[in-house]
């Protein structure tokens, strides 16, 4: 991957992002990912920090922090977090959103470890060179061995049936079944795609334990055009929700999310 492009495509490519998370396509990915991250974030929330790794225009952060949360968000890209800024203040919510001007891939020398009970890291191991350095330095970050880690990534299976049923393209189907990579329309670039192996690989190094798994965006993005993605919204997002928590559709879905807790280092140990 080439850090530095990436880098200069999420700086100039800020208002371009802010504009696809209001499509059913980018609000279908937020609601998903936010609504699975609610079934695990802690009851009791006035003390949690949680750190948003790559959070963008502060989409989720914004969430969070109206929860009562109290978010870091860290992002490489200054037109990302004004926009991120911006939103808080419109929530009402900026005592508690703190932002931090940064690469993922420098979080061990921008943030001290052991400080987040929970840690964000969505749509961000696509875009680096050395993912598995990231999770790291995630799972080093974690306060604890109860804190929670929530990761989304692209799925290699769903560029599969996007190839195959999207675009009909049964060549490019094929391929996808073992690519490494795959194209990033938004911004016209390459991103990496992950496996559920490559992933539980990349964690179990971390170390980090899985407690769940979900599948985003199974069939949403294949529907008919007699479905409305606007008008039949909410219908959408609760069948995916539905499907996304089923063992046999979540390796299906564009995307999927996984969350984690730090290995004891006692039991690490043992």
């Amino acid at each position: 991957m080439n850090a530095q492009a990436d880098s200069e495509r999420f700086r100039q490519g800020a208002e371009k992002y802010a504009a696809y998370l209001k499509t059913p396509e980018g609000r279908l990915r937020s609601d998903l990912a936010f609504a699975n991250l609610q079934e695990f974030l802690p009851k009791s929330r006035g003390q949690v920090r949680a750190l948003d790794v790559g959070g963008g225009t502060g989409e989720i952060a914004v969430r969070l922090a109206m929860l009562g949360i109290h978010v870091t968000l860290l992002d490489s890209s200054q037109p990302m977090l004004d926009l991120a800024i911006h939103a808080a203040k419109k929530a009402g919510v900026t005592d508690k959103v703190a932002v931090k001007h940064g690469d993922a891939t420098q979080l061990g020398n921008l943030l001290d470890s052991a400080s987040f009970n929970v840690i964000l890291c969505h749509n961000v191991l696509e875009y680096v060179s050395d993912p598995g350095a990231v999770v790291r330095d995630v799972s080093r970050s974690l306060r604890d061995s109860s804190s929670l880690v929530s990761i989304l990534v692209r799925n290699q299976a769903g560029e599969v049936l996007k190839a195959a049923i999207q675009s009909g393209d049964l060549a490019q189907a094929e391929h996808n079944l073992t690519a490494e990579c795959g194209h990033e329309s938004l911004y016209d670039g390459s991103v990496r795609l992950f496996t559920a192996e490559s992933l539980q690989t990349m964690l179990n190094a971390a170390p980090l334990s899985v407690i769940a798994e979900r599948g985003l965006r199974i069939v949403s993005d294949y529907l008919p055009p007699v479905v409305s993605r606007s008008a039949e919204y909410e219908r959408i997002f609760q069948l995916e929700r539905k499907l996304g928590t089923r063992q046999e559709f979540v390796g299906m879905g564009r995307y999927t999310q996984w969350f984690a807790h730090r290995v004891n280092p006692r039991m690490e140990n043992a």
